[in-house]
């Protein structure tokens, strides 16, 4: 599958509550067509087999074939990465998309990605979409949030990345929940620069 630059992106899935913003997510964006470079952490499987109806397989090699199924993907448009998948894309500035998101994204994960710690394949890749000066979208998911969580996503802003926390809003009356994670993904493919239908921007007509 031959793709640019513009057409891959980066998703990693941590273990916040808000699992299905980042499923609802890679749904959207497989069927934009975008090939995805998609992580999940050990704290993110259990959450989505807690928060979801689905039962997300170990490895990666499982998970790539259970959601591209899912999710109707093509061939080769969605690949799934380890913790520790060192040669991977992502964790080089020469392989890596220009455009990544972390959703939702844990205070731990949080805390890691803006001191640099690069323990993981999650870490590493953000770090390098830091460095790289490229698009990296961080959606935290906690409440209340401490000054240490605050701190670090004003460190992180400064670097250039952009905080959308998981906060739906109401001028659209949702009425399913289903309404209100579209109102976060809606924001998150707008920042993306991805066409969307979920959500009218504001001044549209409210469907």
């Amino acid at each position: 599958m031959s793709t640019t630059e513009q057409e891959k992106i980066t998703l990693a899935i941590t273990g916040a509550s808000g699992a299905q913003y980042g499923l609802r997510l890679l749904q959207c964006l497989l069927a934009e067509g975008l090939q995805v470079f998609v992580m999940i952490s050990r704290a993110a499987q259990v959450v989505i087999n807690t928060e979801t109806d689905l039962k997300l397989p170990g490895t990666p090699s499982e998970q790539e074939s259970y959601l591209a199924n899912l999710y109707s993907a093509k061939d080769g448009q969605l690949k799934v990465f380890g913790r520790e998948q060192w040669m991977a894309p992502v964790a080089s500035g020469s392989g890596a998309p220009s455009r990544m998101v972390v959703c939702p994204c844990s205070t731990g994960s949080l805390s890691a990605i803006a001191t640099g710690a690069s323990n993981n394949l999650i870490e590493r890749a953000a770090d390098v979409a830091l460095k790289e000066r490229r698009q990296l979208i961080l959606v935290p998911r906690e409440a209340p949030y401490s000054e240490i969580h605050l701190e670090h996503m004003l460190k992180l802003t400064r670097m250039g990345a952009v905080m959308i926390p998981a906060s739906p809003g109401f001028y659209n009356r949702p009425e399913t929940v289903e309404d209100m994670i579209d109102f976060v993904v809606a924001r998150i493919l707008n920042q993306l620069g991805i066409e969307q239908s979920l959500l009218p921007r504001w001044g549209e007509e409210l469907i």
